[in-house]
């Protein structure tokens, strides 16, 4: 099989982290001989900047430059094909909502996953689902998760300060972490302690007294007819004291103070790395600097930060190519649009839930911890239970046919070409010689005709399945 990797000369990809130079690392990545521009880079960028490479997203791909990809999965909000997409989201939405069931909310994010002209803001959209978690099982009406993920979608690439505001004065956010119940009396510190530690700053940048001068600053904050509303007679109007800035009376002013706070960058900065490049290996201050700098020159503009990584030297040197574990919902959607596939959404929403990754349903206000926590024997079974049963579920379609018809359409004519075709697709690293002869012995040993799903199916079972 072929998936050969050719080793890049600026970054080489066995190269230790702390060793990177920063300056290196955050440069525009450019093609050369040594280090062309190919199919592996392409899905490696569709993977991480979205939820995999369809067929269609290749071919685009490897006649345009990496700039023009995250352009792509950016999308043009104004353009048609936009518009139209935006449109029978707006339907399907309706739909599921009258009900006001949020797994059904989960069946229509996945379709906006799938089918979105701008899959990179909805990998932000869940970036900020998971930083700013909150759940549907204490928030129990759907209509406010619906709107706050819409808030996230609004501002997924956008000015983190504008996005910290607004999620202050969400109404599902004040339910989750209590803040409808912070009085002048009696202040709730729920939300000013996770503000600090989770949102902004991270543990240790703040002291006690913080938090106290912070939900001081909350009081009277509360949700009416599941909108915000400011109740002066329940808010503490006297002057706080907050890391260091004296004279704070509002929630706003609070929260400014906390947003010019120097950890604040880093702490933003250093969540974009883990969630795009890699999981578990922690980067140097130094590392990040080049990107913080991005950051804060840009107004505090997410985009500017993400731009910057998957265009950058480090991310297209191949260097972080398995160093992440994919996510219940990237295993998922990777394997779905790599086949050119559809399927029941709602079967497959509630197929995450044991896989370890209900959407809307985190399982603290910290989010999934992601990395190697969502790998264990149980949710690896159950992985590869998720290929066979998307696979004999009969609304799978492949293209629209069976996935016979589908890999016949590929001009794969043998199981040997079907094997190099998912090798190449779908395993972010290519597999061992002797990987490859247990796959070769497996998929020989199935005695029915469907090697086509038999050889996905054995493939579903090795670990290389779940790097990206």
């Amino acid at each position: 099989m072929s998936h050969k990797r050719i080793e890049d000369t600026r970054i080489p990809v066995s190269q230790k982290l702390s060793e990177i130079d920063p300056e290196i690392a955050w440069q525009a990545w450019q093609s050369s001989p040594e280090s062309p521009w190919n199919a592996e880079r392409a899905r490696l960028l569709f993977r991480r900047g979205g939820f995999g490479a369809s067929p269609e997203d290749l071919e685009y791909a490897l006649k345009r430059s990496p700039s023009q990809i995250v352009d792509r999965m950016l999308g043009d909000f104004g353009g048609k094909k936009n518009q139209e997409f935006e449109q029978e989201s707006s339907q399907i939405a309706s739909s599921v909502r009258v009900g006001g069931d949020a797994e059904r909310l989960a069946a229509w994010w996945l379709h906006r996953m799938i089918h979105s002209p701008s899959p990179l803001r909805e990998k932000m959209t869940l970036f900020w689902h998971g930083h700013f978690a909150t759940g549907a099982d204490k928030v129990t009406d759907s209509e406010l998760m619906f709107a706050q993920n819409q808030l996230f979608r609004k501002h997924a690439m956008g000015d983190f300060r504008e996005l910290v505001h607004d999620i202050s004065k969400d109404a599902a956010m004040l339910i989750y972490l209590d803040s409808e119940s912070n009085r002048k009396s009696h202040p709730n510190e729920n939300y000013a302690r996770e503000l600090m530690e989770l949102f902004c700053l991270g543990e240790g940048n703040y002291t006690e007294r913080d938090v106290q001068e912070l939900a001081r600053c909350f009081t009277g904050w509360e949700v009416r007819r599941k909108m915000f509303r400011f109740n002066p007679y329940q808010h503490d109007s006297g002057r706080k004291t907050l890391l260091g800035a004296e004279d704070i009376e509002s929630g706003e002013s609070a929260i400014d103070v906390v947003l010019r706070q120097a950890e604040m960058p880093f702490f933003v900065v250093e969540k974009l790395f883990r969630y795009f490049v890699c999981d578990e290996l922690p980067p140097s201050k130094a590392l990040l600097q080049p990107l913080v700098n991005r950051f804060i020159e840009s107004g505090f503009k997410t985009e500017s930060v993400v731009r910057q990584i998957l265009e950058s030297e480090l991310m297209l040197s191949l260097w972080p190519v398995g160093k992440k574990i994919r996510s219940p919902v990237e295993f998922a959607l990777n394997l779905i649009r790599g086949l050119d596939a559809t399927t029941n959404l709602d079967r497959l929403a509630k197929a995450l839930k044991p896989l370890g990754q209900a959407l809307f349903f985190p399982p603290n206000v910290k989010g999934w911890d992601g990395g190697r926590a969502w790998i264990n024997s149980s949710t690896l079974i159950g992985r590869s239970n998720f290929v066979v049963d998307l696979l004999a579920d009969g609304n799978t379609r492949f293209h629209g046919g069976t996935l016979d018809e589908w890999v016949k359409s590929q001009r794969i004519s043998s199981v040997d070409g079907w094997m190099e075709w998912l090798s190449n697709s779908l395993l972010a690293m290519p597999l061992k010689p002797e990987e490859k002869i247990r796959w070769k012995d497996q998929v020989s040993s199935i005695t029915n005709t469907d090697l086509w799903r038999g050889a996905l199916i054995a493939l579903s079972r090795n670990a290389r399945l779940q790097l990206s």
